[in-house]
């Protein structure tokens, strides 16, 4: 029976080994990075989003000001103002990107960051127009970040009223057909848009398979009907917008007859957070995300009872992962994801933060942004609200192999003074089991960053 494996424990579930910065020496130590004061978050600080919603405030004033006062100073001056609200928002977004890397060097609690990024994908949602398309790292760094340890259920309301969320799945498009502000035709868009309630059944809650019908979505469409936001005051619930009546989701019936209101929305939220078609979807989705593409059933169900009979106390659900023995003899382990990997290559070089974070716009994008979508992963521009692919055949194909070649050879030494001697760095970036092909690299490299980018790029170091 295999057990917890501390050197396993940085690279599976951390940000990868560091020289500085010792691996949990048993479970526990791995779960009580979340009890640990978040202090990576105050010393490389991402906006949150009430912050943001300043951002876009201003925007409205600016356009307010170009539109009213048409060809006056006033209005030229409004011109030059958003585009610089624009840069700023561009500016800020590539600088939150190295603010996430630079927590991952130095974080002494680098399970916090992995279950950040696993539910943000979860929870994938971005700006569609202006600033918002900015707006995903505050909107992580707000509704989900505080939650990482707690019920999912709360995660769950707190990802799927977002602002962000609402407007990312089109809900400020969807109106009541019977509504108050569709029977006196003062709605601008017409019709129940079904898109949110779709995503939360297939995506965050019950799974593609789960035991839900087409009945099951619009009703949760028309109970959803109510849920808005607005750029200058972020999520609304617009009693005018709600459709009449009670809705019934999986055999439950919610709302007092009159039309849902946002306690109604919570409650079938928590309803669907308690399935246990969502323990099973969300136990699934941890491990094959943690340890392999194709877990052992037998971990699954033990993640899946420990979400039921805990109440989807998230934590629960994390011991049980880290407490299984198959967690530790998984014989596939995964390709780290672009992140990942350039995380755990500046987290192995130890590279200064503060350099990190200091690049202008223009050296963050050549030397992180534009390589991390010449690997698969494009920051913060998803495809669709499924988020990044789980497989590992989405990040080895030839392009992505020939960037992460590319970048583990050029990048490291662009950000660093003095690379370290290959030799010795092997073993800080692999721990104690380095494959003999690797090692014999690492001594035969004519130069540094040849040797140090032959570590980087090996199979040993693209898996976890």
């Amino acid at each position: 029976m295999a057990a917890f494996d501390p050197i396993l424990a940085d690279i599976r579930f951390g940000c990868g080994l560091s020289p500085r910065i010792a691996p949990p020496g048993e479970a526990k130590a791995l779960l009580a990075q979340l009890d640990a004061p978040d202090k990576v978050a105050k010393q490389f600080p991402v906006e949150d989003f009430d912050t943001f919603l300043t951002r876009l405030q201003a925007r409205l004033d600016f356009r307010a000001i170009r539109s009213k006062e048409k060809g006056s100073p006033a209005a030229e001056n409004a011109i030059k103002q958003l585009k610089r609200l624009n840069k700023q928002a561009r500016t800020a977004q590539m600088l939150w990107l190295r603010q996430q890397l630079a927590r991952r060097v130095v974080t002494p609690a680098p399970f916090r960051e992995r279950l950040t990024t696993f539910w943000a994908d979860h929870f994938t949602a971005t700006g569609k127009t202006g600033l918002l398309r900015f707006g995903s790292s505050p909107y992580v760094e707000s509704a989900l970040r505080p939650h990482l340890g707690g019920r999912f259920e709360d995660l769950l309301i707190a990802a799927v009223t977002h602002p962000l969320m609402v407007h990312y799945l089109d809900q400020t498009r969807s109106i009541g057909p019977s509504s108050p502000a569709a029977q006196a035709k003062k709605a601008k868009s017409g019709g129940l848009n079904e898109n949110l309630a779709r995503e939360v059944l297939e995506l965050h809650t019950l799974g593609a398979d789960g035991p839900y019908t087409q009945d099951d979505v619009r009703e949760l469409a028309e109970l959803l009907t109510g849920l808005t936001m607005t750029e200058r005051q972020g999520q609304q619930f617009r009693k005018a917008l709600a459709e009449p009546g009670r809705e019934t989701v999986l055999g439950v019936a919610y709302g007092d007859g009159k039309g849902a209101r946002l306690r109604d929305v919570h409650a079938v939220l928590r309803d669907l957070a308690r399935h246990p078609a969502t323990a099973r979807h969300l136990a699934r989705k941890l491990a094959v995300h943690f340890v392999s593409d194709t877990p052992d059933p037998a971990l699954v169900t033990a993640v899946e009872r420990a979400f039921l009979d805990s109440g989807t106390d998230l934590r629960a659900g994390y011991a049980a992962l880290i407490g299984h023995p198959a967690t530790w003899a998984a014989a596939s382990p995964n390709v780290k994801p672009p992140l990942d990997f350039i995380g755990s290559a500046l987290r192995a070089l130890a590279v200064d933060p503060a350099r990190l974070v200091k690049l202008d716009e223009k050296q963050g994008r050549q030397l992180v942004h534009y390589p991390m979508a010449l690997m698969g992963h494009v920051w913060e521009d998803p495809d669709g609200p499924d988020g990044l692919p789980e497989a590992d055949s989405a990040w080895i194909s030839p392009q992505g192999l020939s960037a992460r070649l590319q970048w583990a050879v050029a990048v490291p030494q662009q950000l660093m003074a003095d690379l370290p001697d290959p030799r010795a760095f092997v073993e800080v970036a692999l721990g104690p089991r380095v494959p003999p092909a690797v090692a014999f690299a690492a001594r035969a490299a004519e130069t540094r960053a040849d040797g140090v980018g032959l570590v980087l790029a090996s199979p040993a170091f693209q898996r976890m």
